[in-house]
């Protein structure tokens, strides 16, 4: 059960990374109409931290569990 629950929390942090890495790409910064409507519009800063936060927090956090394991694994051999 806990392989399980570590899949998909890798899979819904890798979710969150990728669209933060796309969002500015998406978004046009010229035109506020096309991200008004989005969560956390109608400003741009609104916009990109709700779609860019959870990503750079996922990333954080999964780069947090990964050393803490590599360490424990280190400290087993």
């Amino acid at each position: 059960m806990k392989s399980v629950f570590r899949f998909l929390a890798f899979v819904v942090a890798a979710y969150f990374i990728v669209r933060a890495v796309v969002e500015p790409f998406v978004v046009d910064f010229s035109d506020p109409s096309s991200y008004e409507n989005d969560w956390g519009g109608p400003s741009l800063i609104g916009v990109l931290a709700v779609h860019m936060v959870p990503g750079i927090i996922a990333a954080a956090l999964l780069t947090f569990w990964l050393v803490k394991t590599k360490r424990t694994k280190q400290a087993d051999d």
